[in-house]
């Protein structure tokens, strides 16, 4: 396959990513593939540096140089000519209040001064409102003009990115459908005037996204549970709960930090075998980080290692097993 071919089947890519708090560096110049369709693990001691790649990859931290693409399209690096941005936001206003002036000083109609105050205000509040939610136009509009933010974790998962978190995090007093159906918040088409007016489309929408709900539960294993508290589940149906929630924007990349942890070898095991099923039933690409040794190998098709923020070694489950670099990160030096 040529490097073009490889390149558009690659789900993420990211290139030489460092991400330094002050002096010290957490993730040091990290190239990394996730091609389209894999399991892909990332792995290594505590503190080597893998909760903060996952928060780069959702958009949580900006890296310190790097970018990171997703299908190509880059989402995540350093801003470029932030500082232009400010510009755009009082451009409007200061273009109609200019204009409002000059008709104002023509005309001597003190009406239309107030008009023209009343748009120019508007046009400010407006691009200050578009500049937090960042609308298509407003995207397209930092684009033309040279600006580069990096994406919000809700862009990330609008790229199609979905994730779990370390601990659980779920919304512990509202039902197991509930929280599902805040996972699908992002992808629904209903507006606030259709939510204000109960209009048919919204009450059609609302009722898909309550069936798509069911159906997400029943995926990871809760079917029947949709209107039980998440406080009130066992741990492990926690754990699931929050994969459906993750799966509730339709992602095409999962990010699961340590699904695991914290599962007796029974809830471990039903885990693993439903990580197999989204990629086989959902056809999605998994990356994730785990500390069972029994979870990576039995389910990665590439492991990826690193140790105090730097990569030292990739590769198949096997290879990586008995690469020396792992072990002594793992095991340390033998005493001399």
């Amino acid at each position: 396959m040529t490097t073009a071919g490889r390149q558009a089947n690659l789900v993420l890519s990211a290139k030489n990513v460092t991400k330094r708090f002050g002096g010290l560096v957490a993730v040091n110049d990290i190239s990394f593939d996730i091609p389209e369709g894999s399991i892909v693990s990332l792995i290594g001691p505590n503190g080597a540096g893998k909760t903060t790649f996952f928060n780069i990859i959702a958009g949580i931290y900006d890296p310190t140089s790097g970018r990171i693409s997703v299908h190509g399209r880059t989402m995540v690096a350093r801003p470029i000519r932030a500082w232009l941005e400010p510009f755009l936001w009082v451009a409007p206003a200061v273009v109609v209040g200019i204009l409002s002036a000059i008709v104002v000083a023509a005309v001597k109609d003190e009406t239309i001064g107030f008009i023209g105050a009343a748009i120019t205000l508007g046009a400010l509040i407006v691009m200050l409102l578009s500049a937090i939610a960042r609308p298509l136009w407003y995207r397209r509009l930092l684009h033309r003009v040279g600006i580069f933010r990096s994406a919000r974790p809700n862009d990330v998962v609008q790229a199609g990115i979905g994730r779990t978190f370390q601990n659980i995090r779920l919304f512990q007093n509202m039902t197991a459908e509930e929280n599902v159906l805040v996972g699908m918040h992002i992808k629904l088409k209903a507006t606030l005037l259709d939510a204000m007016f109960s209009t048919p489309r919204n009450q059609r929408e609302e009722a898909q996204a309550r069936v798509r709900a069911e159906e997400l539960l029943q995926l990871v294993g809760l079917r029947g549970i949709g209107g039980e508290l998440a406080k009130n589940l066992p741990y492990g149906d926690q754990r699931r709960l929050e994969v459906a929630r993750a799966l509730g924007s339709d992602p095409q990349l999962l990010l699961l930090d340590e699904p695991t942890a914290g599962m007796n070898p029974n809830e471990t095991s039903d885990m693993m075998t439903l990580i197999n099923k989204l990629r086989t039933e959902l056809g999605l690409t998994v990356l994730l980080i785990e500390h069972d040794m029994k979870v990576v190998m039995g389910i990665s098709d590439r492991v990826t290692v690193l140790d105090h923020g730097e990569r030292i070694a990739e590769g198949t489950p096997d290879e990586v097993r008995q690469n020396p670099k792992v072990i002594e990160a793992y095991l340390g030096t033998p005493a001399s």
